[in-house]
């Protein structure tokens, strides 16, 4: 069916192109210092026409006529206007602002004057003008996880707080490893730490979804460890979100998709009124403010409905969710960007941002018959809904200046996460009939304030070019856990609960579905970091670079730390360049894998269970001799190439990251284990976990790039594979004397599998996208490979290889109007299904990265005023 589509297509475009006679129009971008400038953003004027600067500086582009204007953007230069007058080769060269000059470039190098061609570690560019339109996907981390092979974002289903805020990662490392910056600055992270089913398990991480696409220039994502050079939590590579800083245009586009409802499997039931319904509104406009001062705003509204594929109950009539899929979400975004020039030197700049999310999860069934459930409330059983509001604030000020020749950028952030949770449609079955169905059940809050001071300056006269920079940092960090109602965590009473006068057992106190936060877990808890670096890159020769850079911080609650980074790139030819670094890194427990303690519902096989989360230092991690959580250290090593002919770019880099002392949540001890089981009954608690340093990992892979755009006839064409070859070992498992020997219960098979499972080992991206006049088409396949996990009953689940497909077509209605269809997994692929009574999920899938929704279509008009 496909390939009927596309000979349809491909006539379309062939016949469109007879009629269409435009002008073609090439060109080379360059630095005022000579470098090619990769990622340049050219746009043909009052038209949605554009194209981006390879890794050579050359662009190409078919502009409507002779007489059409260009406008060139690039961060850290002046933006230009140039008239085409004619001409079919145009040399551009891009002067520094004095407006811009100090705001991260690249990220991976402090260097002005440098390039991603040229700098010694890998850096994905993605252009965020056309990207959400082509994928159709509003959602940033599922946006990023279809574009980049080596990131990955997990939909959740039945784990609690990451149904909410998808867990996401890079080379399969934790989500805690990636450091998020936006224009260059700390971006704060999200105060949940996930804990139950979810991938990520133990880690905080930072909320993509925060962000909008609407507001975004571009994504830069650094594939290499770089602690030594922006902190902790870049053990595995940086992402930098580079704003949108355009004036005079007025820019946005509306969306509706909905999922395919039938997944096509016999054993799976689906809800046709519930198939995912998305709807996305937003809107982008700037104002100038003087000569090169700017203001930039985004609104952004994202709703999202639920989705359900759940078990046949004649094919699995027991232990199987009658809800289970994606949870829904109603998401506004605020988001401003501004600078402003108060001398030739000197400007200041703001940006900020204003999220609220509302979502509803669905949690596991209680059955009718269950202690968990009253049937005078529900006489056929429930499903507790987990519905929670989330709040986040950010604002980043600073001032960029020159002093004595050295670029100085003087800058302030703040963001603050909250989380609060809502349990609605469950009960207290200790209240029996008199119940509520609805709890407040508390929730956290995390608040980061960094301050910061940068000094750069370009030594043209050292050798062939030097540039030095160091720089100061403080960090300070606030964690709370504020408590629900009482009748959210409550038991009153040993309320008994019989089943035909025979069995009898006490019904479980709290909010069915998650229990809500006590008084005893409440906490207001901080924390400072100061820190200090210092880097140098040198071209020793026009072929030859090198770049070091050290940093040391200290922190109030676990001591100093010293990182460092050796990088250098050598081009063999004036195309081909190989490149590599060495590095050090660490990661500091975030405040809440020291602090969080909960008493929350788990299941396993079906069957609930109550656990205790206890903190680092608590009552019962120091019973059990659970030592002091400590700062995991890497040693980060890779090593490619890059190549580029003409319009065609390739790179390949492979990487090797060791990880001593990763913190992770160990499994489940029981109050029934002869060894520990004094200590937990005088405790009062029944089984429980804890943070601790437990594993030593190595990751190994490689990642390919390959590019190659080109014209013929009409057609403006392009194409682009990426792949990541990724492969985890975890190398040891450190117990304490008092749990020596129960390694499977520490750190056991199932975990490390799931673990493991953070990225399939194999993933890849290959993507058309052709134009032609007023029409275009993007198809991409996204290939995963096989996941292996262990379920409950100790068996080995696997989920087959798949290739998902995502088709998107579009038309040009007007020079301001664009309208985009498509599918995003076009077949209606699944994962391999499995038994739901031994699943992680209680679902016939697990949380593998390709999803459970099956198919979304969707439509989308872009606007241009």
């Amino acid at each position: 069916m496909i390939s009927k589509s596309l000979r349809v297509l491909l006539l379309t475009t062939l016949l469109s192109s007879a009629l269409w006679a435009q002008h073609n129009l090439t060109g080379t971008i360059k630095s005022d210092v000579g470098e090619p400038l990769v990622g340049v953003n050219i746009q043909e004027k009052g038209t949605r026409n554009g194209s981006i600067s390879n890794t050579e500086g050359k662009f190409s582009l078919r502009v409507s006529s002779g007489d059409a204007v260009l406008i060139i953007t690039y961060i850290g230069y002046e933006r230009q206007e140039i008239s085409v007058s004619g001409q079919t080769e145009i040399n551009i060269a891009m002067k520094g602002s004095a407006l811009q000059f100090g705001e991260t470039q690249v990220v991976g190098t402090r260097s002005y004057n440098r390039s991603v061609a040229s700098t010694p570690v890998p850096v994905d560019v993605i252009d965020m003008r056309d990207t959400p339109s082509k994928i159709g996907i509003p959602d940033m981390n599922q946006l990023m996880q279809i574009v980049v092979p080596s990131f990955n974002s997990t939909k959740q289903s039945g784990a609690d707080g990451a149904d909410h805020i998808d867990p996401a990662s890079l080379r399969g490392l934790g989500p805690d490893q990636t450091l998020v910056l936006i224009n260059g600055k700390r971006r704060h992270q999200s105060s949940l730490i996930n804990i139950f089913g979810t991938r990520g398990r133990g880690n905080t991480g930072t909320d993509l979804n925060t962000i909008p696409a609407a507001a975004i220039e571009r994504v830069e994502i650094l594939r290499d460890g770089a602690s030594a050079q922006y902190g902790s939590d870049a053990i595995a590579g940086v992402m930098n979100i580079v704003l949108k800083k355009s004036v005079g245009e007025f820019t946005g586009s509306v969306s509706q998709g909905f999922n395919n409802a039938d997944p096509g499997i016999k054993s799976i039931k689906a809800d046709k009124t519930l198939d995912g319904a998305t709807t996305n509104l937003n809107a982008n406009y700037g104002v100038a403010l003087g000569k090169e001062g700017f203001v930039n705003f985004t609104t952004d509204f994202v709703t999202h409905g639920r989705t359900n594929r759940f078990t046949n109950p004649k094919k699995w009539p027991d232990n199987y969710r009658t809800q289970f899929g994606d949870a829904s979400s109603n998401n506004l975004i605020l988001f401003a960007n501004s600078a402003y020039p108060i001398s030739k030197t000197t400007s200041v700049y703001a940006f900020a941002g204003l999220g609220y999310r509302a979502t509803d999860a669905f949690a596991y069934t209680r059955e009718a018959g269950s202690e968990r459930n009253v049937v005078d409330i529900y006489p056929n059983g429930f499903n507790p809904h987990i519905t929670s509001v989330i709040n986040d604030y950010s604002l980043s000020a600073g001032v960029r200046t020159k002093l004595s020749g050295w670029d100085v950028d003087v800058n302030n952030t703040v963001g603050t996460n909250k989380f609060s949770y809502t349990i609605k449609k469950t009960l207290n079955a200790t209240l029996l009939a008199a119940s509520p169905t609805s709890f407040d059940a508390g929730g956290f809050q995390l608040t980061q304030n960094t301050t910061g001071i940068n000094f750069s300056k370009f030594f043209p006269s050292i050798r062939n070019g030097l540039n030095m920079a160091f720089g100061s940092e403080f960090r300070i960090d606030n964690y709370q856990i504020f408590a629900g109602e009482a009748g959210s965590y409550k038991t009153y009473g040993k309320v008994v609960f019989s089943i035909d006068g025979a069995d009898t057992t006490f019904r479980p106190g709290g909010s069915q579905g998650f229990p809500g936060f006590q008084p005893s877990n409440e906490l207001s808890k901080n924390r400072t970091n100061t820190g200090a670096y210092a880097d140098a890159e040198l071209d020793i020769t026009d072929k030859w670079l090198v770049a070091t850079a050290a940093r040391f911080e200290h922190y109030s609650d676990f001591g100093s730390t010293v990182t460092g980074k050796f990088a250098s790139r050598y081009k063999v030819l004036p195309d081909l360049v190989i490149r590599g670094s060495a590095s050090t890194g660490f990661r500091a427990p975030s405040l809440a894998q020291i602090y969080f303690n909960s008493t929350f519902t788990d299941f396993a096989a079906g069957v609930a269970i109550d656990k205790v989360v206890d903190r680092n230092g608590g009552p019962i991690a120091k019973a059990l001799g659970i030592p002091k959580l400590k700062e995991e250290q890497a040693i980060d090593l890779s090593g490619g190439i890059t190549y580029s002919l003409g319009e065609f770019s390739f790179s390949a880099d492979g990487y090797l990251v060791n990880i001593k002392d990763r913190i992770v949540l160990t499994g489940g001890f029981a109050d029934d284990d002869p060894d520990i089981a004094a200590d937990l009954q005088a405790l009062n608690v029944g089984a429980a976990q804890f943070f601790t340093n437990a594993i030593d990992t190595k990751t190994q892979g490689i990642d390919l790039v390959a590019g190659w755009a080109t014209h013929f006839g009409s057609h403006k064409f392009q194409t682009t594979f990426a792949a990541n070859f990724n492969k985890m070992s975890v190398s040891d498992v450190h117990t304490n004397k008092k749990l020596a020997g129960k390694e499977d219960i520490y750190f056991g098979r199932r975990e490390k599998l799931f673990l493991l499972a953070s990225a399939p080992g194999k993933k890849a991206n290959l993507t058309f996208d052709d134009k032609v006049g007023k029409f275009g088409a993007n198809l991409q396949f996204v290939y995963y490979s096989f996941v292996k996990l262990e379920d409950f009953s100790a068996n080995t689940d696997y989920y087959k290889q798949r290739i998902v497909t995502n088709l998107t077509c579009s038309y040009e209605l007007t020079k301001n109007l664009v309208l985009y269809a498509g599918a995003a997994n076009l077949l209606n692929t699944y994962p391999t299904h499995q038994n739901p009574a031994d699943s992680e999920t209680g679902g016939v899938w697990d949380a593998v990265q390709m999803g459970f929704s099956g198919a979304m279509y969707f439509t989308k008009l872009n606007y241009r005023f």
